[in-house]
């Protein structure tokens, strides 16, 4: 359509010029103006209108309305303010600025209402907003008709808050933002902007001094270091395709179901030829297909949350809202996510609400004041991680995380969140000396605003939506970690076994001719294994950081290092518990983790490596196979003792039993260096025990020693059972059978 010809209007009367507060205009146009929308924009004046404009480097001003009626403005200052007084209020006006050189044309932001309804005020102002995502942050949006970008961002103690980025040659004089009340929430509308806008927040404090610029923490798509950008997003493009996993999920997620977690940095799986990451497509081609031929139910990434340290591995996170841009956009995360539910896998995220990095461009100081942090660093700095703690007791901050979990679960589809170093939110004085911390209200060392913040927490995304869960990497004997809050607990649906973990590790790294004098440490988790709703976690904290690789904890030379590694697994799989294994461990990967290289893929050409990873695959078919390994993980009737008092020959005997009318599974390990021949095991009932893994199968690069497919029951007495089995228990093995029904 063309635009109708520019007319020039006669000047009006009163005078042409508006008066101006000069102290007001000079905190503009040096960008130390608070409330723009007092100044800019239009206003009544005597009975006329005002219409003030701020465009630096501006020589000359116009405005023109939509009918395509100009009217010039006069120079207020030298700066680029420009004002005139008009009779009536034009519908909806752009601002033609020109100096020597060039001529430009914007819809001035200053003309238009505020986005944020009362609603949304009050929600955040009350800690609330469990939606803050669709508040806060970068939308785009048509707004009173025009096409454009609102922002919103929290900043309660800032003198000025302006958004700045590419549009605007990141002066902050030019969009400086409305404060919203007692909100402590800055907004403004800008018109033209669209998705793909490279923006910050910058944030002149109460104390005056230099602005800093900030991304957004509400941001949904950051840009790489050194910039650190946010980048304007939009959440409602992407079709998923994942109903069917949506609405069936909450059963491959409980207590009864069997969940088996491959544990990966998506940054180090693999690599393409040239050393550069793996995109989220190309992830979803690769490491998705992997993981579900190796019969795994679930994966969980290392955070994936923006952060400007690639030695974090995330656990440093600036940017919650936003999908680190190392792999691709916003939707390109989202189509990962849908081809791991399209596979039939849950995708689980490291999740990190402790802490956060003290990075200028991050939530440090975010006003100018410690706002998301304490202000007491013996409260508010974590001395292990040189980060800064979450200040739990201020309701918008807690609101905050509680709906970034939920926009991960809502928006992403994410099916579980593991919150990392629980224990540290916990107590005071969680790694710290006498005189470093403050105690609770009680005096005690009890963290009690973010006991309640984690209750909150795991209330309100289990209250959103059942089928989700929730994961604490716990490490203390904090009690009820994984009870209900109504019950006395924090809420979690699971909580890491760490205890097992160090204590089972311990004892494999023992010389199998030294182990009886450690027996207990395998059998000690046993004591409490159904205390919480525990997964078995060998995580990559295990293999890094100078603790070896899991292959290299195992004593003894590579067949030996490999037979312990097949024995611990398959004691791993059939212990009440999920599972968890990070990354190279499925194939015994011989050297540590290394975050900068891609996993050690020549290893699988060895055959005992191979071997290894053909025992993972079927641990895991047998585990989701039969419903006596994982329907009673948590339950104590799930479980029962034949033999954990055998020191001297460093074996373990148990029977797990499922629901009513499931096969029960015998497992049994031989953790010394010698065969054991006519070992007589107690059975609950008679028949054929067909053995259905055994860790020494030539196939798993083993010795080939075993029971022939299988035992018949004699009716000899053992273990308190009228019927027993005698069974060849190779060295350094594994091994399960269950009953044949008749």
């Amino acid at each position: 359509m063309r635009r109708p010809q520019a007319k020039t209007a006669v000047p009006t009367d009163p005078p042409f010029a508006p008066e101006t507060d000069s102290a007001a205009l000079e905190a503009l146009v040096t960008g130390n103006h608070g409330d723009p929308f007092s100044i800019l924009g239009v206003h009544p004046c005597d009975g006329a209108l005002s219409i003030r404009v701020f465009a630096p480097g501006a020589t000359s001003v116009a405005i023109e309305d939509d009918s395509g009626t100009r009217q010039q403005l006069t120079k207020l200052h030298d700066e680029g303010a420009f004002g005139r007084i008009v009779t009536e209020r034009p519908a909806r006006y752009s601002v033609i600025a020109r100096n020597d050189t060039a001529e430009w044309r914007f819809t001035d932001p200053y003309q238009f209402g505020p986005v944020l309804g009362s609603m949304d005020e009050h929600l955040i102002s009350e800690g609330a907003h469990m939606r803050l995502w669709r508040t806060l942050g970068a939308h785009p949006m048509t707004h009173e008709g025009v096409d454009g970008v609102t922002f919103a961002v929290w900043a309660p103690a800032a003198r000025r808050v302006s958004v700045i980025g590419d549009f605007n040659d990141w002066d902050g004089r030019k969009h400086p933002m409305r404060r919203r009340g007692a909100t402590g929430v800055w907004e403004l509308f800008i018109p033209e902007l669209g998705t793909g806008a490279r923006y910050k927040y910058e944030v002149l404090g109460m104390a005056g001094g230099l602005p800093t610029p900030k991304s957004d923490p509400v941001g949904f798509q950051g840009d790489l270091r050194p910039d650190n950008c946010s980048i304007v997003q939009t959440l409602d493009d992407y079709k998923w395709r994942d109903g069917d996993w949506m609405r069936d999920r909450g059963a491959f997620q409980r207590t009864d179901a069997p969940i088996s977690i491959y544990e990966a940095h998506l940054g180090s799986w693999r690599k393409n030829a040239d050393g550069t990451w793996l995109s989220y497509r190309e992830l979803a081609e690769t490491l998705v297909p992997y993981v579900k031929d190796l019969g795994f139910t679930h994966i969980e990434c290392l955070p994936v949350s923006e952060h400007p340290f690639d030695g974090s591995w995330g656990y440093q996170p600036v940017g919650l809202y936003a999908p680190t841009s190392r792999f691709g956009q916003l939707d390109d995360f989202r189509a990962f996510v849908d081809a791991c539910h399209a596979a039939g896998l849950g995708l689980i995220l490291d999740w990190v609400p402790a802490h956060f990095p003290t990075d200028t461009h991050g939530l440090a100081e975010f006003d100018g004041t410690a706002l998301y942090e304490h202000e007491d660093p013996r409260e508010g700095f974590h001395p292990d991680w040189n980060t800064l703690i979450y200040n739990f007791g201020r309701q918008e901050v807690s609101n905050f995380l509680i709906a970034n979990a939920l926009y991960w679960t809502r928006e992403h589809h994410i099916d579980g969140l593991r919150v990392d170093a629980v224990a540290s939110m916990l107590y005071r004085d969680y790694s710290r000396k006498d005189g470093e911390w403050i105690p609770n209200r009680h005096g005690g060392r009890e963290n009690l605003e973010s006991i309640d913040f984690l209750r909150r927490l795991n209330s309100t995304v289990y209250g959103d939506d059942p089928s989700a869960m929730v994961i604490a990497e716990e490490s203390t004997a904090w009690p009820g970690v994984s009870r209900a809050v109504h019950d006395g607990g924090l809420g979690f649906g699971f909580k890491w076994n760490m205890g097992w973990m160090h204590d089972t590790l311990e004892y494999m790294a023992q010389d199998p001719a030294h182990r009886a004098h450690h027996h207990s440490k395998m059998s000690f988790g046993l004591n409490y294994a159904f205390s919480e709703n525990f997964i078995l976690s060998l995580s990559h904290d295990e293999v890094v950081h100078g603790k070896g690789s899991m292959f290299g904890k195992m004593p003894g030379d590579a067949d030996a290092k490999m037979a312990n590694l097949r024995a611990y697994y398959a004691f791993m799989w059939a212990h009440p518990g999920k599972k968890l294994l990070f990354m190279g461990q499925e194939f015994g990967q011989r050297t540590e983790w290394n975050a900068d290289a891609e996993l050690d893929w020549r290893a699988l050409q060895d055959p005992a490596h191979a071997g290894l990873s053909r025992l993972v695959r079927d641990l895991n078919s047998v585990y989701r196979g039969w419903p006596a390994l994982h329907a009673r993980d948590c339950r104590a009737d799930g479980f029962e003792w034949i033999d954990g008092a055998a020191e001297a020959a460093s074996v373990y005997a148990w029977i797990r039993h499922g629901e009513d009318g499931a096969a029960p599974v015998l497992a049994v390990f031989n953790f010394s260096g010698v065969a054991h021949t006519d070992w007589r095991l107690g059975v609950p009932q008679p028949g054929f025990w067909r053995e259905i893994l055994n860790t020494d199968a030539e196939v798993y690069s083993g010795g080939g020693r075993g029971n022939l497919g299988g035992v018949t029951s004699a009716p000899q007495p053992s273990h308190g059972h009228a019927h027993s089995v005698s069974l060849t228990l190779p060295p350094l093995s594994g091994t399960y059978l269950t009953l044949e029904a008749a």
